[in-house]
């Protein structure tokens, strides 16, 4: 049923994706949605706002890996490599969603901004740390639309190396260089 639940949501969002589309392509009754996980939004959030990683033990292993300068290449190749390998269906039913339930916006800006960014600005900045957290996730968030949802090419398809060297620079200035 997630898995049935994560491709629905991340295909049509969740306004589009309906109990009984979900329960339709798991094969059971739609009824079992109601038993199993309390409704549509219990399914979401078990399907979708599960995530292919734990943000607090993520930001620890970026952080404690290497030097400071090297922070935004560790944080773009991570955030890559941890989506890729789930195939980006979450990130995509995460992002799809946004736009239309603001459960899903407020465990966005919580993820990116206060489980993440926030954290890393904080530890390596001195100052304006939210806009500098606003400004990562606006990179990496979009980073991972244009790649996993809108798939435009040639990054959705690039080799991971070639969009890390690409975008690192702009993550690691927003992080702790000069933002005038």
């Amino acid at each position: 049923m997630l898995v049935a639940a994560r491709e629905l949501f991340g295909e049509l969002g969740y306004e589009g994706a309906t109990v009984r589309a979900i329960a339709q392509r798991a094969g059971v009754d739609a009824a079992m949605v109601n038993h199993w996980f309390g409704g549509k939004q219990g399914l979401f959030t078990q399907a979708v706002l599960q995530l292919p990683f734990d943000p607090v033990q993520l930001f620890g292993q970026v952080f404690d890996q290497g030097p400071v300068e090297e922070l935004g290449e560790r944080l773009v190749r991570t955030f890559l490599t941890r989506w890729d390998e789930s195939g980006g269906g979450a990130f995509a039913a995460l992002i799809r969603s946004v736009a239309s339930h603001e459960q899903v916006a407020t465990a966005l800006r919580t993820l990116f901004l206060e489980n993440i960014f926030v954290r890393f600005a904080d530890r390596v900045s001195s100052d304006r740390l939210q806009f500098r957290a606003s400004l990562c996730a606006s990179q990496v968030v979009g980073m991972g639309m244009v790649r996993y949802v809108a798939k435009f090419e040639p990054l959705a398809s690039a080799d991971r190396e070639e969009i890390v060297a690409a975008v690192a620079p702009t993550l690691q200035r927003y992080l702790t260089g000069d933002l005038d």
